[in-house]
C-alpha cells in the first residue's frame, strides 16, 4: 500500500462504512477528514466521540471550505454524481470505496461474490465452509460488516469472504480478488446506474483486475452472465449450473450435487433435498457457494458439511413464527422484484404478502404476475405501493385483495386479522427500506418485533 502518513484524506459519509475508513486511516497515519451531507445532530453521540477521539475533522451539512485532499473515500450509498464527489472529480482527485481502501491495505486474501440476488446467502455459506475446515477467515462487505474494520484486526492468513454490491465495484481500482463470484443479473439500482447495461458493466467489474490463476465463478443458466463471461474474464472461467452436467464447476445430475475441477474427478457432495435451505433459487446460491469454496482450496468434507447444515441468513425467507396456524416470514432482504419473486416461488401456502418501498424505477409486473395462484391479499405501504397496486390490477389480481397501510404495524395487524390457519404471511417488499427504515436489516427486526408481539 502506498505511504498515506500525514496525507490530507477525505471521507466522504459518515455511516458504517465511512466509520470503518475513519478508523483504518487514523491507525496508518492520515491526515482524516470527514464529510456528511445531514447535520451533526442526527448522528449518534458515540459516533461523534469516536471521530473526535480519531482527531478526525468534520464539516456535517456542508462541503469542505478549501478543497485539497489527495483522496477521497466515497461511502457506497453516495453516487459519483454528488456534488461533493463531482467536485474531487473536477479537480483530479482519486476517488475510492472503502473497499478499494481495505484491500490497499491487505491485497493477497480476497474472495468476492456479487450478483442481483443471493449475494448474502452465498457469502454466508461460504463462510461457514471456511470455519468447518477451520480456515481463518472474516465474513465482511455488503453483509453487514465493513471490510476495514476486520483488515486491521484479522488474522495474518485469513481470507475476506467478501460480499460485494453494485456500488461498492463502483470506485474499485486495483480490487483483485483470487476467486470472484456472479451469481445472476437482473434490472436493479437503475435510479443510481441509469440503464441495464451500466448496472451490467460494473457488476462485471470483480473480474476486472484478475489475471490467470485466478477463478472467476458465474451462473451458467444466467442468460446475462453466460453470454458474458467470455468477454469479461481474464481468469479460470467456472461455470455452475442447476440444469445439468458440466466439465467442470458445480452442477447437478440426477438430483445429486457435484462439482468437478479441471482435470479431476467429479464429486459427489450430496443430494439436493440435503439442503436446508428452500427455494429453487437457494439451490444455485449452493452451487455457487461450492464452486467458489472448492476453487479457493476448502477441503470438499467441509463443502459438503455446510450444505448440508446451513440453515439460511436472517432476513431471507426467514421463518419468525406459527401463531394460530398461520405462519410469518421475514424476508426483508427481498429489495427487489426478483428476489420477491424467488421468495414467493419458495413458499408453498397460500400467502399475504407484504411489499412497497423506496422507489427504485423498477419494472413490477413480473413481480405482480408472480401473484397468481399464490397470493390471496396484498398488503402495500411506502412510495411504490400505488405502482404495485396499479401493476397487480394490470395482471388480474382482485381490487379487493388489495390492501393500502400507512406503516408496517397496520401491514402486520391487517395480515392477522386476515389469515387463516394454513396461510404464510410473507414480508418481502420487492423495494428498499430508504425512506421509512435506515436499512433493510432494521425493517425485518421491526417486522419480527410486531410477529412476536402477536404472540402475547
Amino acid at each position: 500500500m502506498k505511504n498515506i502518513q500525514r496525507k490530507k484524506i477525505l471521507i466522504a459519509g459518515l455511516g458504517r462504512s465511512g466509520m470503518a475508513a475513519a478508523r483504518l486511516l487514523s491507525a496508518q497515519g492520515a491526515d482524516v477528514y470527514g464529510f456528511d451531507g445531514k447535520a451533526e445532530d442526527v448522528f449518534p453521540v458515540e459516533d461523534i466521540r469516536e471521530l473526535e477521539n480519531l482527531d478526525v475533522h468534520c464539516f456535517f451539512g456542508r462541503e469542505p471550505d478549501i478543497f485539497d485532499f489527495v483522496q477521497v473515500v466515497a461511502s457506497p450509498g453516495m453516487p459519483l454524481t454528488a456534488p461533493v464527489l463531482a467536485n474531487a472529480s473536477r479537480k483530479g482527485v482519486e476517488i475510492i470505496g472503502e473497499l478499494e481502501l481495505a484491500y490497499r491495505s491487505r491485497p493477497s486474501a480476497f474472495v468476492a461474490i456479487t450478483g442481483t440476488n443471493g449475494k448474502t446467502t452465498t457469502t454466508a455459506l461460504v463462510g461457514e465452509m471456511y470455519r468447518l475446515a477451520g480456515m481463518p477467515h472474516r465474513i465482511v462487505g455488503n453483509i453487514g460488516m465493513p471490510v476495514a474494520d476486520q483488515i486491521l484486526t484479522a488474522e495474518a492468513e485469513a481470507v475476506m469472504v467478501t460480499e460485494v454490491s453494485s456500488f461498492q465495484l463502483e470506485t474499485i481500482v486495483d480490487f483483485r480478488p483470487h476467486v470472484a463470484a456472479i451469481l445472476n443479473i437482473t434490472p436493479d439500482h437503475l435510479d443510481r446506474h441509469g440503464r441495464l447495461e451500466e448496472y451490467i458493466r460494473i457488476k462485471f467489474r470483480i473480474f476486472e483486475n484478475q489475471v490467470e490463476g485466478d477463478y472467476c465463478i458465474y451462473n451458467a443458466d444466467d442468460a446475462i452472465c453466460a453470454g458474458l463471461s467470455d468477454s469479461a474474464m481474464k481468469g479460470n472461467a467456472i461455470p455452475f449450473s442447476a440444469r445439468g452436467p458440466l466439465v467442470i464447476g458445480a452442477y447437478v445430475e440426477d438430483e445429486r450435487i457435484l462439482i468437478a475441477g479441471k482435470g479431476s474427478a467429479r464429486t459427489d457432495l450430496c443430494g439436493v433435498k440435503d439442503l436446508k435451505i428452500p427455494g429453487a433459487h437457494n439451490l444455485e446460491n449452493a452451487l455457487a457457494a461450492a464452486a467458489t469454496a472448492f476453487f479457493a482450496g476448502v477441503p470438499t468434507v467441509a463443502i459438503r458439511e455446510a450444505l448440508c447444515t446451513f440453515g439460511g441468513v436472517e432476513h431471507r425467507i426467514e421463518s419468525v413464527a406459527r401463531i394460530n396456524g398461520v405462519a410469518y416470514i421475514n424476508d426483508s432482504k427481498g429489495t427487489n422484484p426478483d428476489a420477491a419473486i424467488k421468495a414467493i416461488q419458495a413458499v408453498s401456502s397460500p400467502l399475504l404478502l407484504i411489499a412497497g418501498g423506496y422507489e427504485k424505477n423498477a419494472d413490477f409486473d413480473p413481480f405482480t404476475a408472480a401473484f397468481e395462484g399464490r397470493v390471496q391479499h396484498l398488503l402495500l405501504l411506502g412510495e411504490t405501493a400505488q405502482r404495485i397496486a396499479q401493476s397487480a390490477r394490470t395482471n388480474g389480481f382482485p381490487e379487493s385483495s388489495i390492501h393500502f397501510c400507512r406503516d408496517m404495524a397496520q401491514c402486520v395487524a391487517e395480515a392477522a386479522r386476515l389469515a387463516r390457519p394454513g396461510d404464510a404471511v410473507l414480508l418481502s417488499p420487492a423495494c428498499a427500506s430508504w425512506g421509512m427504515y435506515n436499512n433493510f436489516e432494521e425493517r425485518g427486526r421491526h417486522f419480527k418485533e410486531l410477529v412476536h408481539a402477536l404472540e402475547k
